[in-house]
């Protein structure tokens, strides 16, 4: 089986998980952190270099100030407690989203993630913190008109991949597969640039009870399509060539 180099993964449902079992949502997202630290000890042995989680988006500052004070507290203790197991591992962290809005702390915690594990290669795992698809095709795009403006860059030369390459996944091969839990069938804001062609899998299960197996299930999901990036595929160019 063919396993994609970079998975992105859309971490949804510990609220209805904790719902469903008549629990505080904060014991749904703490479930969610458990089930992303397997996934995290999963993803090398399955052939996956590259793991993105959505962890918290742009828009998620809208919840109850209670909510989002305990996912901040989560965030911390996920780093805290786990850096270290990460580190040993081998995974190296790098954080995309924008940072500008976040609390010192916070900021300090992330860069030292990134700081510590920057040499490590057997998995990098992309945490989307602060994060929004579109905040940051704007903020790229606002980049590059800066550096017009300065005269430090000719708009003729703002090419796609150019513009991918000033993006915060810079250095990052796009996702060959996103995936999606809790039913829910769309991408809200995630990944927007880097999933043009992405396979997507979306997955009944809230993302609490996620496992090595649904993992497996959806690579091999994703080996049996055939990506075609807007060309003929196998088949269409067999049949075309039979004239």
């Amino acid at each position: 089986m063919t396993s994609p180099a970079h998975v992105a993964i859309i971490m949804d449902g510990n609220g209805r998980w904790a719902k469903a079992r008549g629990l505080p949502r904060l014991a749904g997202h703490r479930a969610g952190v458990e089930a992303l630290r397997n996934t995290v000890r999963a993803a090398p042995g399955l052939g996956i270099s590259f793991l993105t989680v959505y962890a918290f988006s742009s828009e998620n500052w809208s919840r109850p100030k209670s909510e989002v004070s305990d996912l901040m507290g989560l965030l911390k203790i996920f780093i805290r407690r786990d850096l270290a197991e990460l580190h040993q591992n081998g995974v190296r962290v790098r954080i995309i989203g924008d940072r500008a809005g976040l609390q010192p702390d916070i900021r300090t915690l992330l860069e030292e993630a990134e700081t510590l594990t920057a040499r490590n290669d057997a998995l990098t795992l992309v945490i989307a913190f602060n994060y929004g698809g579109r905040d940051e095709i704007v903020r790229t795009a606002r980049k590059l008109a800066s550096a017009v403006a300065r005269g430090e860059l000719d708009s003729e030369a703002i090419t796609a991949e150019s513009f991918a390459g000033s993006l915060d996944t810079q250095g990052i091969p796009d996702p060959e597969l996103v995936i999606r839990t809790s039913g829910e069938l769309r991408l809200s804001n995630f990944l927007l640039w880097q999933a043009a062609y992405s396979e997507l899998v979306f997955l009944p299960c809230y993302w609490p009870d996620f496992s090595r197996e649904h993992l497996a299930d959806a690579l091999r999901d994703f080996a049996s399509r055939e990506r075609r990036f807007g060309g003929l595929g196998a088949q269409d160019v067999a049949v075309t060539a039979k004239g």
